[in-house]
């Protein structure tokens, strides 16, 4: 986390997990269930073997995750991977209104996509 950049209360605000939570997990009181792993370590950008302690290897791209961290919202890409589904899976679900996290919003013949960072990770298993 701290070579990411970033704080408990970062880490918070872009998974939605409880920064108490994520106190109690660095201190070692509490363990963290596995999707709650995978979610740190989409956020991250990092090896899920990274952040459970199997395996020393470098995070890979700190770069990225600063940026999905600072952003204002997700992309389409960005969401599917984490998600692990289709792009399209998720252009179709924000079209019909099936995902709670974001909108399309169709301008003449296209869509535009706004995926909201704090409810995407909500959704995708971000609260203990």
């Amino acid at each position: 986390m701290q070579n990411a950049g970033m704080t408990q209360a970062d880490l918070s605000a872009a998974t939605g997990i409880g920064k108490s939570s994520i106190s109690q997990y660095l201190s070692g009181k509490n363990v963290p269930r596995q999707k709650t792993i995978r979610l740190f370590a989409e956020v991250l950008n990092v090896e899920e073997s990274w952040l459970d302690g199997t395996t020393e290897d470098e995070p890979a791209d700190q770069e990225e995750a600063e940026l999905i961290l600072n952003s204002k919202r997700i992309t389409v890409d960005q969401a599917a991977k984490i998600m692990g589904v289709s792009k399209d899976f998720i252009r179709v679900g924000l079209q019909r209104g099936q995902l709670p996290f974001g909108v399309a919003v169709k301008m003449s013949s296209v869509y535009t996509y706004y995926i909201n960072p704090k409810q995407f990770f909500e959704y995708v298993g971000g609260l203990t």
